[in-house]
């Protein structure tokens, strides 16, 4: 029993120390790019930063890259003319199977290259397991003011984020997902003197939209097709801010009034897209944890960073990372329904309550060889392990069912003594003990060694499964006798009425 117990603390230490997440991450044989120069960079320079991430994949990655597409003026994190995305395809599974040519490490080559590229931010990133989920593996979040402290505040809070993010030495490739804020010229309509000179603002605006921005008007056929007529100023006279000047809106009485009348213009700086998140004002910020750590580290050390921000800066995750806490939060109750639903079924089939914890006790057994195998391979606790456990949980019942049911069948039976039962019991059942779990085991050998294309899933589940199988093996036929031993000696079975003993007759006296 105390080797048992300490046993049962070796497995908490574990599952204390081991690493969270939510999906292995997965070599898909593609990975995105994304660039992002400063505010206000022409298109010309956004070009020039593609070319130089082409060329370091189609030179220096000769080897493992099959093509590579790049897009100027769009990104993840919007439009714009200092936006640019890199799609990179890579060669065949089959054709990759030296060390280092596995899509992360591809990736993180070109982090390190692209780091020297000093007019724009370059990111290099692999997808998640499920596109769906999001664009990029690693950590998601929103960054939120939920206080009302405006934009300006968020921003800041938002920087802020970013220096402590790129100290810490567990996270790399924080990014803001999103546009910094650019030069606007803002225009400012006194309502009062409009009013007073008789112009509307509905005419204000709809001067401004169609000399500025173009108004649709109407379709003419031109030598039969179809065309469209657009109504806008002349190219010279909006582009510049001069050009305002030169503008008149007609008011009520059909006069011209100029815009210097009611209006006042100045440069000022402003987001070009207005984020929310459940209805705040929010920054969206990604990252990916530091090699050799999983994302439930990198969330740890996220939410270490939020928690210095100013009062009234909050957080939320999202994407992948809402799913990762979702399900983190929910495995404690699923592990305890399944352990529940398999008592009771014991309980239904040997018509006791303490019989089954004999069966039960032996459960920790496999789960701390899943335990071992995983955390020796440097696998993380993620929903394809825990699925790997729940398959434990059976196994390692199986095993003590087949004990337990000889054991009380040599006792019910035959009437053997409680040791000697047992012990006839477990040399009777050790061969199909052993073949079961050597042919299970065998069959998720495959899944513990699989490479390629779906290997990060298929070795989570095979390696937990595996471990769990050998250890719930050769642990289990020698501690099960022992619990079943002193659950029978701890409670005992309750004499039952014979019920076919004969009834004594009363007999007539004469």
């Amino acid at each position: 029993l105390a080797i048992y117990l300490a046993i049962v603390a070796v497995l908490g230490l574990l599952f204390a120390r081991m690493p969270t997440s939510f999906l292995p991450e997965e070599d898909q044989g593609i990975m995105f790019n994304q660039i992002m120069l400063p505010a206000g960079a022409t298109q010309e320079r956004t070009l020039e930063v593609l070319k130089k991430v082409e060329r370091h994949y189609l030179e220096n990655e000769k080897d493992t890259v099959r093509a590579v597409f790049t897009v100027a003026g769009f990104s993840f994190g919007g439009s714009g003319q200092n936006m640019g995305i890199g799609f990179v395809n890579l060669k065949h599974w089959d054709e990759r199977h030296a060390p280092g040519m596995d899509v992360k490490s591809v990736a993180g080559r070109a982090m390190g290259a692209f780091s020297q590229i000093r007019e724009a931010m370059v990111f290099a990133f692999v997808p998640p397991a499920v596109i769906e989920l999001g664009t990029s593996s690693g950590f998601n979040v929103q960054l939120q003011d939920r206080s009302g402290l405006g934009h300006e505040a968020l921003i800041a809070a938002r920087n802020q984020f970013l220096g402590m993010a790129a100290q810490d030495t567990r996270l790399v490739g924080v990014r803001p997902n999103g546009q910094d804020d650019t030069p606007e010229y803002q225009l400012d309509i006194d309502h009062a003197k409009a009013g007073a000179l008789g112009v509307t603002v509905a005419d204000i605006n709809d001067t401004l939209s169609t000399a500025w921005g173009g108004t649709y008007v109407n379709d003419f056929i031109d030598r039969g097709r179809i065309k469209k007529v657009y109504l806008q100023a002349d190219a010279s006279a909006r582009m510049t801010p001069e050009d305002l000047g030169k503008w008149y809106v007609r008011n009520q009485a059909g006069e011209m009034v100029p815009f210097s009348a009611f209006s006042r213009a100045k440069w000022t700086y402003g987001s070009p897209r207005l984020e929310r998140y459940n209805g705040q004002s929010s920054v969206e910020l990604l990252g990916q944890a530091a090699p050799g750590l999983s994302s439930g580290e990198a969330m740890a050390a996220v939410e270490e960073i939020m928690a210095k921000l100013p009062p009234g800066i909050g957080h939320e995750w999202t994407g992948t990372s809402y799913e990762e806490r979702r399900s983190g939060s929910q495995a404690p109750a699923l592990y305890a329904l399944s352990l529940l639903v398999v008592f009771l079924c014991l309980a239904a089939l040997y018509e006791s309550w303490s019989v089954p914890f004999a069966v039960m006790l032996v459960v920790p057994l496999g789960v701390v060889g899943a335990l071992l195998a995983a955390t020796g391979r440097g696998l993380s606790n993620d929903i394809y392990f825990q699925v790997g456990l729940l398959a434990i949980v059976g196994l390692s019942s199986k095993n003590a069912i087949l004990i337990v049911e000889f054991a009380k069948a040599q006792m019910e039976q035959e009437g053997k003594d409680l040791v000697t039962a047992t012990l006839d019991a477990v040399r009777m059942r050790l061969r199909p003990i052993l073949m079961t779990s050597l042919a299970f085991g065998l069959g998720v050998l495959p899944l513990a060694l699989a490479t390629g294309a779906g290997s990060g899933s298929q070795n989570a589940i095979g390696t937990g499964v595996l471990g769990g199988t050998i250890a719930a093996t050769a642990l289990g036929i020698f501690f099960v006798p022992l619990f079943y031993v002193v659950i029978k000696r701890m409670f005992k079975d309750k004499p039952q009425a014979d019920s076919a003993s004969p009834v004594p007759v009363p007999q007539e006296v004469k």
